[in-house]
């Protein structure tokens, strides 16, 4: 393979693999606080919501979950474009940047809708629930940083 072919293919696979490495990370994130994980369990089961509570914080994921597959959407469409600059350009062109800021700016987006959501839950918890609750989303972002 000649030295040109070896960086292309270099520069591609780079590309690829943190296109994929962003994508992964912010589904491993995100994921952490869907329904189904110990977060949302212990929000649900453990804090002994109200009624009005539970009805309040119902309402707050189902505005979540219309934003959130909304963003995942705009990142699987900025994967899509990512594809096609590679198969057309086989460089890193300005449409390969273009669809990599494309994704970013939908992650970062979608880590910002998080955090407002989990906020907005927040909200809605008496001083004693609020405090467990922090307990566990400080937990859920820090587990696998040590």
């Amino acid at each position: 393979m000649s030295p040109a072919r070896s960086i292309l293919l270099t520069i591609v696979l780079s590309v690829v693999a943190a296109a994929g490495g962003a994508w992964g990370g912010a589904h491993f994130v995100v994921g952490r606080m869907h329904h189904g994980t110990p977060f949302h369990q212990m929000v649900h089961e453990e804090l002994h919501l109200t009624r009005d509570q539970d009805r309040r914080i119902d309402g707050l994921e189902r505005d979540y979950a219309a934003r959130r597959r909304a963003l995942e959407a705009e990142m699987r469409a900025a994967n899509a474009d990512l594809a096609q600059a590679i198969r057309q350009g086989h460089a890193y062109t300005p449409a390969v940047q273009h669809a990599i800021d494309r994704s970013h700016q939908a992650m970062s987006q979608l880590q910002t809708q998080t955090i407002l959501h989990v906020l907005a839950m927040r909200q809605v918890l008496t001083p004693d629930q609020a405090a467990r609750f922090d307990e566990t989303v400080g937990r859920a972002l820090t587990e696998d940083a040590a």
